[in-house]
């Protein structure tokens, strides 16, 4: 069993969505003993974003990166991302990883009846950390529902969300956020 765990957090070891896709990980090798577990860490190895020469294939070295994480994605039978929010969504590196593997053919298609999504049969999990408290399907949120929309749209409809918020509302709001998501994790 393939896994493909991506954090895109800029505060390192003071992560909280690292510290959550970490954990989920750790859940996931416990078991599943046999998890081969794949790497990204987007915020000390950032993915150049997309421009007219990348998207046209235009760059020889950025279509291999587009091909290696294409096949990363595909590959994977689970997904975790981590996510802070910053400023309602996404780290620019994770929504570059984004642009790389919504290609056209290779993880969805275009139909006469709409988009079919290529990404195959998969579960992702969501380490979603946020300074503030937005709850579910708040307008202010770019961040999981992007995610959420991005891995639907690919055909990965199996998705949970593990969230941390109101981090940045003081120690006692941070550490029983985390404590419940902890918990959550433990769940899985």
């Amino acid at each position: 069993m393939n896994a493909l765990h991506i954090d895109s957090s800029i505060l390192g070891d003071a992560s909280i969505s690292r510290q959550l896709s970490q954990a989920i990980i750790t859940q996931l090798q416990q078991q599943n003993t046999d998890l081969n577990v794949e790497y990204l860490d987007l915020a000390t190895q950032p993915i150049p974003h997309l421009t007219a020469e990348i998207l046209m294939g235009q760059n020889t070295e950025q279509s291999q990166l587009n091909e290696k994480l294409i096949q990363q994605y595909l590959n994977a039978d689970i997904v975790v991302i981590g996510a802070a929010m910053y400023n309602f969504g996404l780290a620019s590196t994770l929504k570059a990883w984004i642009d790389r593997i919504s290609v056209a053919g290779r993880t969805f298609k275009y139909t006469e009846n709409g988009s079919i999504g290529l990404a195959g049969d998969k579960k992702a999990y969501i380490a979603s950390s946020r300074g503030g408290i937005y709850g579910e399907n708040n307008p202010m949120d770019f961040q999981e529902g992007l995610l959420t929309t991005v891995l639907n749209f690919t055909g990965v409809t199996d998705i949970q969300i593990i969230r941390a918020e109101g981090v940045n509302m003081g120690a006692e709001l941070k550490d029983k956020a985390i404590e419940e998501a902890l918990n959550r994790i433990k769940t899985l």
